[in-house]
């Protein structure tokens, strides 16, 4: 099958790969623009695409490109793990639809950050693949898989789960999805939840002269705590002090004290 790959980070060097192991023929490659770039020189070697054929995200959209695309006579489009929003006149290039993957159980925790509202929300957490359309994350679900969220699950635990989840789903649905038997399923409007990136901003200060419950003090920091780095912060004498919480579980879970 021809396909055009938007791609980026860990996931979308593993897909470019898998598609390659499979046959499939890549005959288009979009990629990040330079401040959000993730494996990308891995990514555009893998494809092995000369530069004529690579296009920045900011200018999938010009006319000039969707003409040049369009020629390629892809097949299907598909996005993994990509950040920027495709516009109509790209994503209708392909006969058969243009995949996204995204990291919820959608329709839940749509938009940004989706690996940080299970923890604040009690939402369920996820990956999917589904259909792009003119709305965010809203098109038709083809398939999706629920990842449970441990007590001691943080953000960036919860994040890594889901770059492995979502490149395992795709690989068992590719078959299906090439042979056009795949279900296809209306999201439930109704259970939706949505977020901007710069609601979690509202999240990372800490107030010390505020009060809080303990659960809500403790989502709040481990929903914002990474390996690398944490966001969560609180403000002292001016400087302000970052937490990363790190959680683990008794080694006898009978173990009450």
């Amino acid at each position: 099958m021809k396909v055009f790959l938007c791609a980026n980070n860990s996931v979308g060097l593993d897909v470019c790969r898998f598609l390659i192991e499979q046959g499939e023929e890549i005959v288009g490659l979009g990629i990040h623009d330079p401040a959000t770039q993730k494996y990308t020189e891995e990514i555009i070697q893998v494809s092995k695409l000369p530069k004529e054929r690579i296009f920045l995200a900011s200018t999938l959209h010009h006319p000039n490109v969707i003409d040049t695309v369009k020629a390629f006579n892809a097949e299907m489009g598909i996005a993994a793990f990509w950040d920027t929003l495709l516009k109509p006149n790209f994503f209708n290039l392909f006969p058969r639809g243009c995949i996204n993957f995204h990291g919820s159980y959608l329709p839940y925790n749509r938009g940004k950050n989706p690996n940080v509202w299970p923890i604040i929300e009690g939402t369920p957490a996820g990956v999917s693949l589904h259909y792009i359309d003119e709305g965010i994350d809203t098109g038709d679900l083809i398939a999706r898989r629920e990842i449970p969220v441990e007590l001691t699950d943080t953000g960036g635990t919860l994040y890594e789960k889901t770059l492995f989840e979502i490149t395992e789903l795709f690989k068992e649905t590719w078959p299906a999805l090439k042979k056009g038997t795949h279900k296809q399923i209306r999201q439930n409007n109704k259970d939706a939840t949505f977020h901007f990136g710069k609601e979690v901003d509202k999240l990372d200060q800490i107030d010390l002269d505020k009060l809080y419950k303990g659960g809500e003090i403790i989502n709040r920091i481990r929903s914002r705590s990474y390996s690398n780095r944490s966001f969560a912060y609180f403000i002292k004498d001016g400087k302000k002090i970052y937490l990363n919480l790190s959680l683990s579980k008794s080694p006898d879970n009978n173990d009450q004290n």
